[in-house]
């Protein structure tokens, strides 16, 4: 059975959470990474269950013959954190064939709010750590073929001038798809990227939600579903021919204008 690092998964509400879901129900071995402090320091806060708990109950809704779960908590601020992911995914169930790096730092804050601190963190959780993930993956000796997934939230398509030091840094991974793709790519190992648009993962005041709605082409947010069904399929034998790519799942949310908002 294959295995899969899953990052950022730390709420039952999330992506990280229903990514894990699918790729153990697979079947993969899924070996999950959470940091409950960032989330409690958030407006939306931490799940009620604790990293624990979301655990288990991750472990409870999988179907009988799924793969396992194991689970560290780790801040991806520290330098060497992404390397004892890798080494703790490879003592649980040896070899990991894909990596979905699903963490993000969220952070709020215009050109006149901007603190060095606040920068250096976002590079080091949303940037720095992914490409150190990525570097401990590849650096399997006994890897034969592979998956990388990461994740970007638009910045490409659109601006955020309120969250600059989330954009900025979220964006970079977008920027770095392609040049970790092709030296990879002789060892079919892919590295796509996927912008999940708007998912509702509770986020978002009551009003934000109703109003995006009313905007959006479908007339929905998109669900965590939305996103692992997409991951689930990169991460499987019929997407080796795509790597390079950043995948745009957002419902035609980028592509609005020109479409009526809804009454």
């Amino acid at each position: 059975m294959k295995t899969a690092i899953v990052t950022g998964v730390s709420r039952r509400i999330g992506i990280g959470y229903a990514i894990a879901r699918r790729l153990a129900a697979a079947p993969m071995n899924v070996f999950v990474c959470s940091w409950e402090p960032h989330d409690a320091g958030q407006d939306w806060g931490a799940d009620p269950l604790g990293a624990e708990g979301v655990v288990a109950a991750l472990r409870e809704e999988l179907p009988e013959g799924a793969g396992q779960v194991e689970h560290l908590a780790v801040d991806l601020a520290e330098p060497g954190a992404p390397g004892r992911v890798v080494a703790a995914a490879r003592e649980w169930f040896g070899r990991v064939e894909v990596l979905v790096a699903n963490h993000a730092r969220s952070a709020e804050g215009g050109l006149g709010e901007l603190t060095a601190e606040e920068l250096d963190l976002c590079w080091a959780v949303n940037v720095r750590a992914t490409l150190l993930l990525v570097q401990e993956f590849a650096a399997q000796a006994d890897l034969e073929g592979g998956r990388v997934i990461t994740f970007t939230s638009g910045q490409h398509l659109e601006p955020m001038p309120t969250e600059l030091p989330y954009s900025v840094t979220k964006g970079a991974i977008e920027q770095m798809t392609r040049s970790l793709a092709a030296p990879l790519s002789t060892r079919g190992i892919t590295v796509n990227c996927v912008n999940p648009g708007p998912v509702d993962t509770g986020y978002a005041a009551p009003e934000d939600v109703v109003e995006l709605a009313r905007r959006h082409p479908q007339g929905r947010w998109g669900t965590p579903e939305d996103t692992a069904r997409l991951v689930g399929w990169l991460a499987g034998e019929e997407s080796g021919w795509v790597t390079g790519q950043t995948l745009v799942s957002d419902g035609g949310w980028s592509i609005r204008t020109g479409v009526p908002p809804r009454d």
